[in-house]
């Protein structure tokens, strides 16, 4: 790993992928959880039903422009070319590495999610939605180190589920408490809040356990079983600091789950319901360091190659 521009560049195009990514997984979770209270105008979840379906449709686009953006930069850094010279090697990079073939797949998912975004809503448009966010899972993780096992390999059905797992937690989280959560404030609409708080709850419990053991698994397989590998490797640091941010996560998530949501149920009241609003949006931007760090992690040399 050579941390030149290049490197900066696809880290940031890579980070900007996780957080879109995420960012639309999180709000089809809500625009379905809210679909039913917020379809009429003078619904008490309305705001937060419009408010989740711009972000999907926001979130998709960047997410497609960014996908491109980080093929950019994977064909320079291939070609030794310069960015603007990488054009030319796109096609190439594409049709003869597993890299290009991945991304393929990713990007396919991409532009149907946009187009499922910006559709009328019904049965088949949202099967198509859940379907796509699903291909651009499995394409994403083919991008990383998982992928060198190869298409049909154990490691990358696991590093699928974990990229899906962990984009459903942070999804939610950050969908959740930088665009939804906030527009249910209104007295009318903290019953809708004490529901969908729930939701999310029960969501992220179940992922975490996913993210946890596929983490796990994905952490053995790069260090080679070796905790020298991760003391002593950037590739290790950065693991070091992923993790340092998932449980700080974990903590503000845990908090909500067994202290603020309680007291929501209990009590309904606007103090009540801001204390659980505010840790979601802290713990959004602790989200979005994790999926930075993470991009970071899949575009470094994994410890066990640096301990031969």
């Amino acid at each position: 790993m050579k941390a030149d521009w290049l490197w900066i560049g696809q880290v940031a195009m890579a980070a900007i992928v996780n957080v879109a990514y995420a960012f639309a997984l999180g709000s089809a979770f809500y625009a379905a959880w809210l679909d039913k209270d917020g379809r009429t105008a003078v619904a008490p979840a309305r705001l937060a039903w419009l408010r989740a379906q711009r972000s999907l449709r926001a979130s998709a686009l960047v997410l497609v422009a960014a996908l491109i953006m980080w093929m950019l930069y994977e064909s320079a850094s291939v070609s030794g070319e310069s960015l603007p010279g990488a054009f030319g090697v796109v096609g190439t990079v594409l049709s003869q590495t597993h890299v290009g073939h991945a991304w393929s797949v990713a990007f396919a998912g991409a532009l149907v999610l946009l187009g499922c975004a910006f559709a009328a809503s019904s049965v088949a448009r949202d099967g198509v939605l859940w379907l796509a966010l699903v291909a651009i899972a499995a394409g994403r993780a083919g991008l990383g180190h998982a992928a060198d096992a190869g298409f049909a390999s154990a490691a990358l059905g696991l590093h699928t589920l974990h990229v899906l797992s962990a984009s459903a937690w942070s999804g939610i989280v950050m969908a959740g408490g930088l665009a939804v959560l906030p527009a249910l404030g209104a007295s009318t609409a903290r019953g809708v809040l004490i529901r969908t708080a729930g939701q999310v709850s029960n969501v992220a419990f179940f992922a975490v356990g996913f993210v946890i053991a596929t983490g796990v698994f994905n952490a053995l397989r790069g260090s080679g079983g070796s905790l020298d590998a991760i003391m002593h490797s950037t590739w290790g640091r950065v693991l070091l600091l992923k993790t340092a941010l998932v449980v700080l996560a974990l903590v503000m998530g845990g908090f909500n789950r067994l202290v603020a949501m309680p007291e929501l149920r209990r009590a309904a009241s606007t103090a009540a319901a801001r204390r659980f609003v505010n840790v979601i949006h802290l713990e959004a931007i602790v989200m979005i360091g994790v999926l930075v760090t993470a991009a970071a992690l899949a575009h470094s040399v994994p410890g066990y190659v640096l301990q031969g």
